[in-house]
């Protein structure tokens, strides 16, 4: 599936910035099953400066600095993304999710996403919660099914409850959030067992209600969660949100440990007092 990516960031200021330092995660990366035909990042005002890097995790970065004043500052992403998601292998021909946790830790790609991060630690209420879908020698991506369809069944999709800072920890005590939220849950369950996961933003391509046609802008940044699951099957995307294995509807942005690690938009202002924020996102298939 090929589609066109779309996403405005503008933010209105009630006074003029007159200094602003920025960094971003907004373009999408390469990666298994996506291929980015091209991507541009439009910026107003013109940035003084402007930084492309590759951070430690992969990630596209773009680092800037505006020197005019302004009252508006906007960030537009436009792409086109081939998406061609490989099928996962049946759950009964992956290895024993403990044999997964003991090769995970001694390799270097995957080490670092069995430990602990600001927003995805273990305790041992969350371990305790992961422990009812990994019992002894069950298949990793059996497990992982299941915790999957668990946190959807268990939490409550509620905007305005949580926030970009809340942990896993309190999400567990709540059972409520959004897409981040569940993401984190997830997470730091599988690092509770020593299993190696990542925190993946992105897109999910939604679809109008029958009869309507869809509404430009409505469609919304996403998040999930993935895990490793062996040297011979790598990497396999789950969207606990949705109760999903993540497919061809799904474009992936950035990953890391958890969301501050590609958090899509931030910086220091000096100026501007009170803001307001305005995001539109659409994600559209293009017809061959």
């Amino acid at each position: 599936m090929i589609y066109r990516l779309h996403h405005a960031t503008v933010y209105d200021y009630a006074n003029p910035v007159v200094l602003g330092t920025h960094f971003m995660h907004l373009l999408p990366r390469n990666r298994p099953g996506q291929m980015i035909r091209e991507s541009q990042l439009d910026i107003s005002p013109e940035p003084d400066n402007r930084r492309n890097e590759v951070d430690h995790f992969g990630n596209f970065t773009t680092t800037i600095s505006v020197t005019s004043p302004h009252k508006e500052f906007q960030v537009v992403l436009s792409a086109t993304v081939d998406v061609q998601q490989p099928a996962p292998p049946a759950p009964e021909q992956t290895l024993a999710w403990e044999a997964i946790a003991q090769a995970a830790i001694l390799l270097p790609e995957t080490a670092e996403y069995c430990l602990a991060s600001p927003l995805a630690t273990p305790n041992p209420d969350i371990a305790g919660y992961a422990a009812l879908s990994f019992t002894p020698g069950r298949p990793i991506l059996a497990g992982l099914k299941d915790l999957n369809r668990r946190i959807y069944a268990d939490m409550k999709y509620r905007s305005g409850v949580t926030h970009t800072g809340t942990t896993a920890a309190q999400v567990l005590r709540t059972k409520s959030g959004v897409c981040q939220d569940y993401a984190h849950l997830m997470i730091a369950a599988l690092r509770a067992l020593g299993l190696p996961s990542r925190y993946v933003s992105g897109y999910l391509r939604t679809y109008p209600v029958e009869g309507k046609e869809k509404h430009r802008g409505a469609d919304q940044s996403h998040a999930w969660a993935a895990a490793w699951i062996g040297e011979s099957h790598g990497w396999v995307d789950f969207d606990p949100t949705n109760n999903l294995l993540v497919s061809d509807e799904h474009v992936t942005l950035a990953w890391g440990r958890d969301f501050q690690d590609v958090s899509p938009l931030r910086g220091i202002i000096l100026g501007g007092g009170r803001h307001t924020l305005r995001v539109n996102v659409d994600l559209d298939p293009v017809l061959t």
